[in-house]
């Protein structure tokens, strides 16, 4: 906790001087998808939203703005020549850099360079800025994939976004990390947009705990409501597609964890009740791969 509150103390120092306003994007809806801590699947969870929405006939653009941890390209199994960072150059546009993805999937790779982005003058953010407004007319859904932690760089992309998707595990360290993430957005956001995705559940009994628990913490100690859009069950088909490089959604669209981004997708996109069940085989497929 005492690391929690020196990281919180840091933030409201760097934040002093910075006005975060929230960029129009002609229509364009912006989610940020971002965690506590590194591991819990949240770039997976970003490619294969992307998947299925573009599968529900929306036009979707990631943005990989992960710090130093861009990796939206190798999930997807394939090569940016350019990156974010580019864009710093006057002669690079947005159609440089832009990636015309698989599976429907338009994507802007952070890449390792992405560090020089947070640091840059105002006069080249104010470049940055103008190059990338182009993405709203390119997209129905913008998904920023943000670094994890609390860094000032990931509660600037998070506190820009329309909403926030906070990816997390049951495991206690994962929903310790979530919370300082909770915390920290609950001090600068005027109005919560925030919405948990609680991955590698085993039922939905566990999902719904773990939901709860942080729904109620930020109730009584931030005075903020926290909705929860669903979950995804651990499932062995997603480390298998990760090795593969395919998104879980394609390599395996039958599998527990595709059934479960698919209702994420339809969540998102029309409000409805998330509920996926095991069944016999998702009951035999957990007991046979089953591991942690």
């Amino acid at each position: 906790m005492a690391d929690q509150a020196a990281r919180l103390r840091q933030l409201v120092d760097d934040q002093q001087d910075v006005k975060i306003t929230s960029p129009q994007a002609d229509g364009a809806r912006v989610i940020a998808i971002t965690s506590g801590k590194g591991g819990v699947g949240k770039t997976n969870l970003t490619v294969n939203l992307a998947v299925a929405l573009a599968h529900l006939g929306q036009r979707v653009l990631i943005v990989d703005a992960d710090l130093g941890m861009a990796n939206v390209d190798v999930v997807l199994g394939s090569r940016a020549q350019h990156t974010l960072s580019d864009l710093l150059q006057p002669e690079m546009t947005l159609e440089d850099i832009l990636v015309h993805g698989p599976y429907g999937v338009n994507y802007i790779s952070g890449g390792s360079g992405l560090e020089k982005v947070s640091s840059i003058v105002q006069g080249g953010r104010q470049q940055l800025m103008q190059k990338l407004t182009g993405c709203g007319r390119l997209a129905d859904i913008i998904l920023v994939d943000t670094g994890a932690g609390l860094g000032r760089t990931v509660m600037d992309f998070i506190l820009a976004a329309d909403e926030v998707l906070l990816v997390t595990t049951p495991e206690p360290t994962s929903l310790t990390d979530a919370y300082a993430v909770m915390k920290a957005y609950s001090v600068y956001a005027q109005e919560g947009q925030m919405q948990l995705v609680i991955n590698r559940v085993y039922d939905v009994e566990e999902s719904s705990e773990v939901a709860a628990k942080l729904a109620q913490t930020a109730q009584r100690f931030l005075h903020i409501d926290i909705g929860c859009l669903g979950y995804i069950y651990d499932d062995h088909t997603v480390r298998k597609s990760v090795r593969r490089q395919v998104p879980f959604m394609v390599a395996a669209p039958d599998s527990l964890a595709a059934q479960c981004v698919q209702a994420l997708a339809g969540s998102l996109l029309y409000g409805r009740k998330m509920s996926v069940k095991r069944g016999w085989r998702g009951f035999l497929q957990q007991i046979f791969h089953f591991s942690r």
